[in-house]
């Protein structure tokens, strides 16, 4: 097995450039960078303590997505790996539900899966485009 650290946790945001100040200004993380234009269907904003930069926290927006539940809004946790390809054909194997039907790619070059823990909480691996 690979899986090396928590990555980060995903948070499903409403507004990302509020959510951004929000973090730094009530918890002091720092906005480490974005993915995503304004407009875009889909933007993410990643922060961490400073100093710290070894957790972070991933604001998501998703636009004109469904409402989630309060209790719903923490989307995922997800955990370094090394090896992604590995990964994924080990979570195949074990038959877990929900994996996704490929390892998908940003374009800063992470690739990263999901799949279902067992009371169907979204886990995901994360091979960041830093770790060969």
């Amino acid at each position: 097995m690979s899986v090396h650290k928590i990555e980060h946790i995903g948070i499903r945001v409403s507004v990302l450039e509020d959510s951004i100040e929000f973090y730094k200004r009530v918890l002091g993380l720092k906005l480490l960078y974005t993915i995503g234009e304004v407009g875009e269907d889909l933007r993410l904003a990643f922060l961490s303590f400073p100093g710290q930069e070894s957790v972070e926290i991933e604001l998501v927006y998703i636009k004109d997505a469904p409402e989630l539940a309060s209790e719903g809004r923490v989307n995922h946790l997800a955990f370094t790996v090394s090896y992604i390809d590995r990964e994924y054909a080990r979570i195949a194997e074990l038959g877990l539900s929900g994996r996704d039907p490929e390892i998908r790619s940003l374009p800063n070059g992470n690739r990263f899966f999901f799949f279902n823990g067992p009371d169907g909480e979204r886990i995901e691996f994360f091979e960041p485009a830093r770790i060969s």
